[in-house]
């Protein structure tokens, strides 16, 4: 269900963009997600950090596409986020001694350390390619292109890549008893 909310304001950008081209589906975008961010703060009382990054990206970007009527800069917002989220796991493992992947999948799976060296390194590589991804994509194929590609490519490479951990992970399992 997460996916699904997270996902909802590139869902409405998709919908938006093919009824009402770019510029009404970076508004939107824009519009979905502060709606997103106020929802989870009111059931929640806060705001997840991912979210409210994503929030003020969409913001600034978004509103640069809308003020100087150049989609370019919307077309970047997927490279700033992945970037962001690679320079994040970086700088949290190198500089601050403290493994985000271990400290978010650390109930479900128990690997060695240096496995989750390696993991958070293949997070960090996996964002920085799919950022330049999309930047080929933007600048080399069609608005449009770029449009299908930001909501089933990234998704799909997405998909792909988590499952394929989950496949190479399986020997670290934690076993949770039943509940009873």
């Amino acid at each position: 269900m997460q996916v699904i909310i997270d996902l909802l304001p590139v869902i409405l950008f998709f919908i938006a963009y093919k009824k009402a081209g770019i510029f009404v589906a970076t508004s939107v975008a824009i519009v979905s997600t502060l709606v997103l961010m106020l929802i989870v703060w009111i059931k929640r009382g806060k705001i997840d950090k991912m979210l409210m990054i994503n929030g003020a990206v969409i913001t600034v970007l978004g509103g640069i596409t809308l003020l100087l009527h150049d989609k370019t800069y919307i077309m970047w917002k997927p490279t700033v986020i992945y970037w962001i989220g690679a320079l994040a796991l970086l700088s949290s493992r190198y500089v601050f001694r403290n493994n985000l992947i271990a400290r978010m999948l650390g109930k479900i799976i128990a690997p060695p350390n240096n496995v989750w060296d390696k993991l958070n390194l293949c997070w960090v590589l996996f964002l920085v390619g799919l950022g330049s991804l999309n930047l080929y994509v933007a600048f080399h194929y069609d608005e449009n292109a770029w449009v299908n590609f930001k909501l089933f490519g990234t998704t799909s490479i997405m998909f792909i890549f988590i499952i394929s951990q989950v496949f190479l992970l399986k020997d670290y399992w934690i076993e949770h008893p039943p509940a009873a």
